[in-house]
């Protein structure tokens, strides 16, 4: 069936159907977990990776048979940042395919109403026009550090427009920009940018330390959205988009690195200087996402950078001690 005859009118989800979270203890995932129960969904699942492994392809089935979800949203994924990427490529185009291909196949074969692949705005290429319009994925070289993981999530989209064409099921993609929030990844080695820097910058006021050093020249300009947010868009999207396009979700601004490290200097409460090491790599040099689609669609981020980045740093202290690491 081509995509063009996919018959779905958007509304309303029924708050009372079987919604599976995959990777419902991830950031994004615990955030589209919490919202959805704050909007009365009564039949969430979720499955730790110890429950149910996710490139095991028989359990796989095997859950979807047993459960039956009417709605999906697939935030399952092995993620990192630009040392992780850069250093472990197989195993984030490996894992992330198995994950991928498992959960959509087993989600057609048990005939998943309505699914929503995240992706990530990796995606695009590393050159992108600014702002990075949908349109463009595919059209240009990727970033070497991320290039890896940027292929599995290309495959996802992929997966859900063939899916489209070839059942006719009303599934859609969603490109999140740079997220950060309670549940993030705190590691020194395999977190993203955000949350090293409220780790540094935090442990610097702990052990009482005057100078803190940052990777690169702090002038590659990124944007962030609060996961809280994000989750909102993605319930917004199921609700009422529809279409085989992937959608950019962000807030389509940027700042630069070294704009965000004094953010959250100022609220760790850092009065020390910051250096740069510019041996290490800055990645690209410009990532900000055009979200007049998503607009479009109604929706528009609500949490400002810095209540978003007190509220993250509020959060880690609470948890640090039994935090990833």
């Amino acid at each position: 069936m081509p995509a063009e005859q996919v018959t779905y009118t958007p509304g309303p989800l029924d708050r009372d159907a079987t919604f599976y979270v995959a990777g419902h203890r991830g950031l994004v995932g615990s955030g589209i977990w919490r919202l959805l129960e704050k909007e009365g969904f009564t039949n969430l699942i979720g499955r730790t990776s110890k429950e149910l492994d996710l490139k095991n392809r028989e359990q796989v089935f095997a859950f979807f048979e047993e459960m039956k979800p009417r709605y999906v949203v697939l935030a399952a994924a092995k993620v990192g940042g630009i040392l992780a990427n850069d250093t472990y490529p197989v195993d984030f185009l490996s894992e992330n395919m198995q994950i991928q291909v498992n959960v959509l196949d087993a989600a057609v074969t048990t005939g998943v109403e309505r699914l929503l692949f995240l992706g990530s705005s990796c995606i695009y290429p590393k050159l992108a026009p600014q702002p990075i319009k949908e349109e463009h994925m595919l059209t240009g070289h990727l970033e070497p550090t991320n290039d890896a993981y940027a292929i599995a999530k290309i495959a996802g989209i992929l997966q859900v427009q063939a899916v489209r064409r070839q059942y006719g099921l009303p599934w859609i993609s969603a490109m999140p920009t740079n997220l950060y929030g309670p549940g993030d990844n705190f590691s020194p080695k395999g977190s993203h940018v955000l949350p090293a820097l409220i780790r540094r910058y935090d442990e610097a006021v702990q052990c009482g330390a005057d100078t803190v050093t940052n990777w690169g020249t702090g002038t590659p300009r990124r944007e962030f959205l609060h996961v809280d947010d994000m989750a909102s868009a993605c319930l917004h999207l199921m609700e009422h988009y529809d279409g085989p396009e992937q959608v950019n979700v962000g807030t389509g601004t940027d700042v630069t690195i070294k704009e965000i490290a004094e953010t959250i200097a100022k609220v760790v409460g850092f009065e020390g200087a910051t250096e740069w090491d510019t041996s290490k790599p800055d990645g690209t040099p410009q990532k900000v996402l055009d979200v007049s689609k998503l607009a479009d669609a109604g929706w528009t981020a609500q949490v400002g950078l810095e209540e978003g980045l007190t509220s993250t740093v509020e959060w880690y202290r609470e948890h640090v001690h039994s935090l990833r690491i």
